[in-house]
């Protein structure tokens, strides 16, 4: 599965910002899919991550509260609602697949998509 990552962008402190991952082919219900970012100087982290169907969903704790993780299976597209955003959340935002059978962070995650910036002023 190829994915293609977008909607990133400079946005103020306490606003929001839509992130939206598209994937090629017929499979992708199949994946569970997952968004991971890295900031400056910083490892790739967790993000947020759901289930094939989309009704699990699992979230880090530094966005639970203020980041949703949806997918609309008919239009092959996983997005990520990202409000009151902080600037800590600054940092190239990564779309995931697994096909893994593991806890859904831990996906593992076999498939990547270039990676969309997302940029906070104060």
């Amino acid at each position: 599965v190829q994915l293609q990552a977008f909607g990133g962008g400079l946005v103020q402190a306490g606003g929001s910002l839509r992130l939206s991952c598209a994937a090629s082919g017929r499979t992708f219900r199949l994946y569970r899919m997952g968004w991971f970012r890295q900031a400056p100087g910083k490892e790739r982290e967790f993000v947020a991550a759901i289930s094939r169907g989309g009704s699990t969903t699992d979230y880090a704790d530094s966005v639970k509260g203020r980041f949703t993780i949806s997918r609309d299976n008919a239009k092959n597209t996983v997005y990520l609602q990202m409000d009151s955003l902080k600037f800590e959340d600054m940092a190239v935002y990564y779309c995931s697949a697994s096909s893994g059978t593991r806890a859904l962070r831990y996906g593992p995650y076999d498939y990547w998509g270039q990676g969309t910036l997302v940029t906070v002023s104060s």
